[in-house]
């Protein structure tokens, strides 16, 4: 029966999904049961895209990508991919009708993430919107079920999470994205000249985006508020942890917040969720 590699499929990304992220994992698991699948779907992809041009070193990177993308798109085509992760994505794409452009964009900054870039604001916008923002946008899909009405209100607030969260991760990789990708995305950012100051101004563009992004998340439906909010909360912790931390430290060291403190921030969360105070 097909159901058993459809099932197999979904345990794959879900996997996926438990191994790379604590933080998702425990965020998926706070979403209505019925929705969490599709969620490990489009995570188990953008992992397993994100881990050829981030990973996948002494292989070519770019001829690997080219075979994903061209897999992708025979798999919505066809409605089955040989791949399981694949497999889930493309039937959470056609379940939920996310929208294809979507996931060109996401592919494109998949692309971009091969070359070195000296970004400026123009492209550094326009990697965070195919790296993240479509994400949330895709998520968003699945959050709001078809509405479309419901969608177009909640995208600004979904891009803006999707965006913080970029972010975030850049600050927390800033290391590794220069000494072994070779990467900066910070637009026009000097690492020679990385201080505390030019650490503060991110992080200004940063919180700005937390709080438009949570007044989004109070409008999400009652299946999928809580494990949106608990994912901001934890985003939220590795920021502040970060901010707290000295331009040179995050320099030298990875962010990183420890299991314990995730089940904490998983406690305090869930009360102020029943006690409708977001």
């Amino acid at each position: 029966m097909k159901k058993l590699f459809d099932d197999l499929s979904y345990d794959v990304s879900k996997h996926t999904t438990k191994k790379y992220s604590t933080s998702f994992s425990l965020g998926i698991l706070a979403l209505k049961p019925s929705i969490r699948p599709a969620i490990y779907a489009i995570y188990g992809y953008v992992r397993l895209a994100d881990e050829i041009v981030d990973s996948f070193h002494g292989y070519d990177k770019e001829r690997l990508l080219k075979r994903l993308k061209k897999e992708t798109y025979h798999a919505l085509e066809e409605g089955i991919s040989l791949n399981p992760i694949l497999h889930s994505f493309q039937e959470t794409v056609r379940r939920y009708d996310i929208d294809v452009p979507l996931i060109n964009q996401f592919l494109h900054s998949m692309e971009m993430d091969l070359h070195k870039i000296d970004y400026n604001s123009e492209l550094y916008n326009e990697y965070i919107y195919g790296s993240a923002e479509v994400v949330g946008l895709m998520c968003l899909q699945i959050f709001t079920g078809g509405d479309k009405q419901q969608f177009e209100e909640l995208k600004p607030f979904a891009m803006k999470l999707g965006s913080a969260f970029q972010k975030v991760n850049f600050l927390r990789d800033l290391k590794d994205d220069y000494q072994i990708l070779g990467r900066t995305y910070f637009p026009s950012l000097n690492m020679s000249v990385f201080d505390n100051s030019v650490k503060a101004q991110i992080e200004k563009e940063i919180e700005e985006e937390f709080k438009e992004a949570l007044k989004g998340i109070r409008k999400l439906p009652g299946s999928s508020m809580f494990g949106v909010y608990l994912a901001y909360k934890y985003y939220l912790s590795l920021f502040e942890k970060i901010k707290k931390t000295s331009s040179n430290h995050i320099l030298q060291k990875r962010i990183r917040i420890a299991n314990s403190q995730k089940l904490l921030v998983a406690f305090k969360s869930y009360i102020r969720y029943k006690s409708a105070y977001l």
